[in-house]
């Protein structure tokens, strides 16, 4: 494993994470590709837009279309001809968030019903690490228990026992040649439980390290101060990954409390419901207010959306439910979050990045544009 900071700005770090696959210039918004792609998009689109790494999804990918046809067919890389960094989650979070599909867990590992035919399924923290193996991601998660915020206490402190318990298990199985391994620290907003949970995990030889159970529900300033004291704990030389993140907020928030690394649909789901992201906040393309505006999504923007088409025919597109109306926010959205994220780099290493995450959340802030727009 090889990761090396090149600049550091208070607690905010650019580096760069190399992989068998290629490298990941860190901060790095990962765009998720849940079935092994990302939402209407190809991959030369998705690396087009500045993206050096995707999110594939173990449980999804496991049900469908399996790992055993993944493996005959070349490995993860070739079959969804993204020839990039590939991290795979581990499947713990779906299985965990659809929560009606649980059947059992217990020490040994998680069966839960498929949410494709409702066929008995089996997770076990070997299992999630040979299925990644044949996988062959470049960058593969532990198995882990994320429960929801606002649980009792004690539902937390099992789950930091049995993920601490299950990494001890998956940190030495085999893994695909190159494969990088990441271990997850639950625990929500909990101090003691966090801290436990990360000292468990930092003292196994994990490649990298996770923030995961925070998003989950609890209030932005919780997630925030525990970020804040958590990301420390986590080692200097190791990638750190705050798992379920995306909105631009977010993002500048935890980079500034030193994380490296975050996922999130936000940006393809958004899109999908026919809403934009701009530098300040989102558009909603179904409103009427745009049907005769000739704008770009965003002035100034150079996504292919902005660079060809107007608000009002993105509006049209939306509104008629044409997939180009969805590609085309999809390409902005995405777009716009990897150049927030490749600013905040840049401004890290010239030092200015307090002054580059105060203008952009001062932008945020300000809000929408006026109501009505005048041709």
């Amino acid at each position: 494993m090889s990761f090396t900071i090149e600049a550091i700005h208070g607690a905010a770090r650019a580096g760069v994470l190399r992989t068998a696959h290629g490298d990941v210039r860190t901060p790095a918004f990962m765009p998720v590709g849940t079935k092994g792609t990302v939402k209407t998009l190809l991959p030369s689109e998705v690396r087009a837009l500045g993206a050096d790494v995707i999110l594939g999804n173990t449980y999804h990918l496991h049900l469908r279309p399996g790992e055993d046809v993944i493996e005959e067919l070349g490995g993860l890389h070739a079959f969804t001809g993204w020839d990039g960094p590939i991290l795979t989650d581990s499947g713990g979070f779906q299985v965990f968030s659809l929560r009606d599909t649980l059947a059992r867990v217990d020490d040994e590992g998680v069966t839960f019903r498929s949410v494709y035919d409702g066929a008995t399924e089996r997770l076990t923290p070997e299992r999630v690490a040979e299925i990644q193996r044949r996988l062959g991601s470049d960058v593969a998660m532990c198995l882990d228990i994320c429960p929801p915020a606002g649980v009792p206490r004690a539902e937390h402190a099992e789950a930091v026992r049995r993920t601490q318990l299950w990494a001890e298990r998956q940190v030495g199985a085999p893994r695909a040649p190159g494969q990088l391994r990441f271990g997850i620290a639950q625990g929500g907003t909990d101090p003691e439980l966090r801290s436990s949970s990360i000292e468990g995990v930092v003292a196994l030889p994990f490649d990298g390290f996770a923030l995961g159970g925070l998003a989950v529900g609890e209030s932005r300033e919780a997630m925030l101060e525990t970020v804040g004291w958590a990301a420390p704990m986590l080692p200097e030389a190791r990638p750190r990954y705050f798992m379920g993140l995306g909105d631009a907020e977010g993002i500048l928030e935890v980079i500034a409390r030193g994380i490296d690394m975050f996922d999130c649909v936000l940006p393809t789901r958004t899109a999908r419901t026919g809403s934009a992201l701009t530098a300040r906040g989102r558009l909603n393309l179904r409103n009427a207010r745009f049907a005769r505006d000739s704008r770009p999504l965003e002035d100034g923007c150079g996504c292919p959306a902005c660079a060809g088409f107007s608000r009002a025919f993105v509006r049209h597109l939306v509104n008629q439910r044409e997939l180009l109306g969805l590609r085309l926010l999809t390409l902005h959205n995405l777009w716009f979050t990897l150049r927030l994220t490749a600013g905040a780099r840049d401004a890290i290493t010239r030092g200015a990045f307090d002054a580059y995450r105060a203008d952009t959340l001062a932008a945020l802030a300000a809000g929408p544009e006026e109501e009505t727009w005048q041709p």
